[in-house]
Order: structure tokens, then sequence, then C-alpha cells
């Protein structure tokens, strides 16, 4: 069995789950939502080996797009879902919030994307699931239980900088009248802020994008001049801001980078990996 580094000791905040032979990670906090399908990807339950092995869930990592294929059907199957429902983004480390319609259904599954430049989707679409990728980038989750709408962005750096989860809520609030303070939101499994060090022109990005105030929990400088990154909490002080209750806000807890056998993460192996993927859904027939 893979042994599971949470982080702090404590795995409080997602639990582990398991069908028909493929594992993933779950919010404790939505499932209490009877309508809503949610699960971040781990490598266990897939088909490959090497380098993807197993769970892979990227076209683009120069996988085999039958395996690639056959995981998606796995994991849907797993979660209660069918892969011809998935649509998925195109992430280029922007703030680009889509709004998802039927018409977007299998979207980078069962036919090519027609749009690119999108690490945020929102919908109200039952019977949709929305999908973004990962490998130590962040994950955010939203959402909406009082018009049943949900939202899931894609946040590295830059998104984090642009404050892409701001966006994507204001989008909720213009598209569907979500108001923040109804919003459930979570952070994915991504790089904490040990395994993450960056150069100070990555800081100086954040020190534009964030108050003083936040600066000492955001990052602190090291003896070779680099910088150790936090964007578990400059995501969820970017939650805060935009209205959404602290009480509602949910961490991993869970770092890619320090569990590179059960989670695919670029750093731990040196670019040589598979992808992971977020998951959200609306059911349609609940």
């Amino acid at each position: 069995m893979t042994k599971i580094r949470w982080h702090e000791g404590t795995a409080s905040h997602m639990q582990i789950k398991e069908n028909k032979g493929v594992t993933w990670l779950t919010y404790p906090a939505f499932e209490q939502f009877t309508d809503i399908v949610h699960g971040f990807s781990t490598r266990l339950g897939g088909v490959r080996e090497g380098i993807y092995a197993s769970m892979n869930l990227s076209f683009t990592r120069g996988d085999e797009d039958v395996a690639v294929h056959e995981n998606y059907r796995r994991f849907a199957a797993a979660l209660g879902f069918s892969e011809k429902d998935i649509v998925t983004s195109d992430q280029t480390h922007t703030a680009n919030v889509r709004i998802i319609t039927d018409e977007d259904r299998g979207n980078g599954i069962t036919k090519p994307r027609p749009y690119t430049d999108v690490d945020g989707m929102i919908t109200n679409v039952r019977g949709l699931v929305l999908a973004t990728f990962y490998a130590d980038c962040v994950p955010l989750y939203f959402v909406d239980p009082v018009h049943h709408a949900i939202g899931l962005s894609h946040s590295g750096w830059r998104g984090t900088v642009a404050k892409i989860g701001a966006v994507t809520i204001r989008k909720m609030q213009e598209t569907y009248g979500t108001d923040p303070a109804d919003v459930y939101a979570a952070i994915g499994p991504s790089i904490c802020q040990e395994c993450y060090e960056v150069s100070e022109d990555v800081i100086e990005e954040f020190k534009m994008a964030f108050h003083s105030r936040h600066w000492q929990s955001l990052f602190y400088k090291k003896e070779n001049g680099k910088y150790q990154l936090n964007l578990w909490e400059a995501n969820r002080i970017i939650f805060m801001e935009a209205g959404v209750l602290p009480e509602n806000i949910h961490m991993p807890d869970l770092c890619t980078c320090c569990n590179p056998d059960f989670l695919f993460s670029h750093r731990a192996s040196g670019g040589k990996r598979g992808n992971l993927a977020a998951f959200l859904g609306i059911y349609n027939n609940k």
C-alpha cells in the first residue's frame, strides 16, 4: 500500500475513497450536497506503467491516447458518471473563466475543444462534469448550493497572482446570481510551501498582488536568496477577500511533491510524469 504523507500529520480535510480499483480524494464538506459529484484523482487505478503509472489523465504528456481514454472511462465509472459528460479546460496560466453549456459536453474527451486559454470553468447544467489538470499547481473548487452552480479553476503562481479564484466567484455572481457567502470553496492537493522554492521575481509579483500585511504568511527568504511560497494560504486569502466565509473554505493538507508515489508532481519527477485531474459536476438525476 502506498504510504501517504499528510501535511502537518493530519488527514482531517480530505478523504481517500476507492471503488472498482480506482482511488481518489474527496472533501467531506461537499458530500452534504447530494446533487454534486466531485473528486481528485491519484496515480492509482489506471492502466499505464512507468512515468505514467497508472492513472494518467493527460493527452499531452506523450502517453497513448487509447490508454488515457481507458483511464477516463475507469475513473468516471468509479465515481458514477460517464466520461462522455466531461468538459475539460485548456490551461495556459491565464485567469480566463468560461461559462460551460450543454453544447460543451465532451470537449477534450469525445471531441476537440473549440476554445483555448481557459483555466477556469463554471456551469449550472445538470449532467456535466468539469475537469481541470494538475501536477503541483492548485485546484480550486466552488459550489453554490443555493443556485445549484459550480466552478472549477486551475491556479498556478500566475493564476494566483491574477486571483483566478476571485475571478471565478465574480463570474458566478454575474452569471447565476451567486452570493459569495453561500459558496463552499476548496483548495485541492498541490505543492506545499516547504516544497515550493521560487525566485525573487515571482515574489515581486506577489508583493504587488497582495497587501503587505499578508507577506509574512505567504513567503519567506532563505540564505540562498530564494523564497518559499505558500500558494495554499494565498488562495485562502483570495477566497476570503472575495466574500467566502472562512468556515466554508476547505484545505487539502496534502502536497503533491511530498507524495510522488501517490500523486503526480512536476517538481518531484523532474517533469517526467502524467497529470492528475480535479472533477466537479452536477448529477442529472438528483
